[in-house]
């Protein structure tokens, strides 16, 4: 009896393989029509298909988008970041040219006027008051450097001022625009009859000029006329650049005539300065004693 249940058991399984086989190479066959079986499991999966098919597209879609706003995000920064390290360089560029240019008119300044009889000393301003902006400035030179209290100080263009204080490394340099009357300079305008004398003892804010005393009334002064230090007040050298004749007007009490001077350089924007001291020319003892016999 168990044998018999066991060969039931092959034949079943052998008729089970016939028929899978059967169905198989049936459905493989070409231009047949679907049993309804078989278009009900397709009906099905197709319902499911298109059921679950748009979600999960839309969730994958989801974390597409998600996955391209963060590398859009990551892309950002580092434009964002490359930007500033170019701005930075351009404005880097732009400090470097306009130093350069400064340095090249100091060079030019040195070169046209004839400062072979003094010692240039460059220096920069390290701090400038705002609340004291026309009147002082400081500079990385001292005593140490060979720095002088009331030594001429100028830049490319011309004379600014003169060192009111010095300490062994820096110094204190007081300006022509600041309103002092005792900040005077003994200076000359160069006419087309000779040399006008006078003296420069005061700022106007509202010209942003210079105020010149004129000592000789009966000379004529035009605009435009050059002004320089005249070497005689004992402290400035002579021939360094002040400015140009702006106007000319009679004083208060009509005795006496104040020009207005453009000054060459420019007071507010002051970065590089040159002090200048005269070499006093040195008399040997032989010389000295061959002119006194």
């Amino acid at each position: 009896m168990p044998q018999f249940l066991l060969n039931k058991r092959l034949i079943l399984l052998l008729v089970s393989i016939i028929l899978l086989v059967a169905l198989i190479g049936f459905s493989f066959k070409k231009d047949r029509n679907l049993s309804w079986p078989e278009e009900f499991i397709q009906d099905t999966i197709g319902l499911v298909q298109s059921v679950f098919h748009r979600p999960a597209q839309y969730v994958a879609g989801f974390f597409e988008n998600v996955n391209n706003l963060l590398d859009t995000y990551e892309e950002n920064e580092i434009l964002r970041s490359q930007l500033n390290s170019y701005m930075q360089l351009e404005e880097r560029i732009q400090q470097l040219q306009l130093e350069n240019e400064k340095l090249k008119e100091e060079l030019d300044i040195q070169n046209e006027q004839d400062l072979s009889d003094y010692e240039v000393i460059r220096g920069t301003v390290y701090v400038r008051n705002p609340d004291q902006w026309n009147e002082l400035i400081k500079i990385n030179k001292g005593t140490i450097h060979g720095v002088e209290k009331d030594m001429a100080v100028m830049t490319a263009k011309g004379l600014i001022g003169k060192v009111k204080s010095t300490s062994q490394f820096t110094s204190t340099v007081q300006l022509l625009s600041m309103p002092n009357r005792e900040n005077r300079i003994s200076a000359l305008i160069s006419t087309e009859n000779g040399a006008v004398f006078g003296l420069i003892e005061g700022y106007d804010d509202e010209l942003k000029a210079l105020e010149m005393k004129i000592i000789e009334t009966d000379r004529e002064i035009k605009e435009g006329d050059g002004v320089t230090t005249s070497g005689l007040g004992g402290i400035f050298p002579e021939g360094l650049p002040i400015g140009e004749v702006l106007k000319v007007e009679p004083d208060a009490y009509g005795l006496s005539k104040i020009a207005f001077i453009q000054p060459a350089a420019d007071f507010y924007d002051i970065e590089h300065v040159m002090f200048i001291k005269r070499e006093m020319p040195t008399i040997h003892s032989e010389e000295a004693e061959g002119e006194e016999e």
